[in-house]
């Protein structure tokens, strides 16, 4: 009988954690779903007309979350095999319940925290992909291609009603009401729930709003959403 030299089993790296504001304790990382064109303006920035049909979805690799520190700038490097890497900033959205078919009204009971993040886009692959009718995914999940910041609690009476901003070098880029989602949090778990047996640890990117554009490797991100912590983060 075959057996296998110890050496030759390969150790894999743990999964990636998110601080948690105020505590010792960290968040796991399941899974990281991703919702495309969910704010009107966007949609249209990238030429398409935005309405309410059914919301569709993508995926990173739980390996693309690189997890950013309170006042500590993390840092991301610039991909390979492109030249048009594009900054998406998004509210995350922690789930720490599961479940298959949630309804949209018990959808934010299972939610454990809410944080800033970056859905980093090899622009001109994923381009391509559209033309050709493929996959997203080697656009959309590049290594280090989900930068997240601190996860704060939410509670029933956190505010959803604030502003995300992105500044590059002090200018603001991207700027909007997170109201002007076109899918609400509730009903993006709702609906991914019918297609996934939603779990503990799994994350949802909620959409960016207009004024995606390309990033340099030098240049440095900054995520501001109401009610979260802020993160930097710079491009190497």
């Amino acid at each position: 009988m075959a057996t296998f030299a110890l050496h030759a089993i390969p150790v894999l790296e743990p999964r990636p954690s998110l601080a948690i504001v105020g505590e010792n304790a960290r968040f796991p990382v399941r899974r990281a779903f991703c919702i495309g064109r969910n704010y009107a303006a966007h949609a249209r920035e990238m030429g398409h007309d935005p309405d309410r049909e059914p919301p569709f979805f993508f995926m990173k690799t739980a390996e693309a979350i690189v997890p950013v520190e309170a006042g500590t700038p993390g840092e991301i490097a610039y991909p390979s095999q492109t030249g048009d890497y594009h900054h998406e900033a998004e509210l995350v959205v922690a789930l720490a319940k599961g479940g298959r078919d949630i309804p949209e009204a018990e959808a934010m009971k299972h939610v454990f925290g809410l944080a800033a993040g970056l859905d980093m886009t090899r622009r001109d692959l994923q381009g391509e992909a559209k033309k050709l009718g493929r996959p997203w995914e080697i656009g959309k999940s590049a290594d280090q291609s989900g930068p997240v910041g601190p996860l704060t609690r939410y509670s029933a009476g956190t505010s959803l009603a604030g502003g995300l901003k992105l500044l590059v070098g002090g200018k603001i880029r991207q700027d909007s009401p997170l109201a002007a989602m076109i899918w609400s949090i509730p009903e993006q778990i709702a609906i991914l729930s019918r297609f996934f047996e939603l779990k503990p640890g799994d994350l949802i990117f909620t959409g960016t709003p207009e004024g995606v554009a390309a990033i340099a490797r030098g240049e440095t991100m900054r995520v501001e959403i109401d009610g979260v912590t802020p993160i930097e983060v710079k491009v190497v």
